[in-house]
């Protein structure tokens, strides 16, 4: 019984985390997110808090490969809003490896 309550507190968590990020305007949080490389390149990736099968958890950073780039470097999501439409095109163009 208290494995089931601890599942269920933090599945509440994760559904809460993503709920408040949408509302901070990290529109693709809990699925298919713009994301921004230390060297400036934007790209797409699945980005679901609390969960990670190929990158590096750091808090609101995550260490993963970049396709545009093609390195390793340390990712952030990106405000749909900062971004202008030809940002956001590329950004589409470009989506990181599906599965790990």
């Amino acid at each position: 019984m208290t494995a089931v309550i601890v599942i269920v507190i933090i599945v509440l968590a994760l559904a809460a985390m993503t709920i408040a990020a949408r509302r901070m305007g990290y529109s693709g949080i809990g699925g298919d997110t713009i994301v921004r490389c230390r060297a400036g390149h934007l790209f797409t990736t699945l980005w679901v808090p609390g969960a990670s099968l190929k990158s590096v958890r750091l808090g609101m950073a995550r260490l993963q490969y970049c396709p545009v780039g093609k390195h390793w470097t340390l990712v952030t999501p990106i405000r749909e809003s900062e971004l202008t439409d030809e940002e956001r095109q590329l950004a589409s163009q470009h989506h990181d490896v599906r599965v790990p």
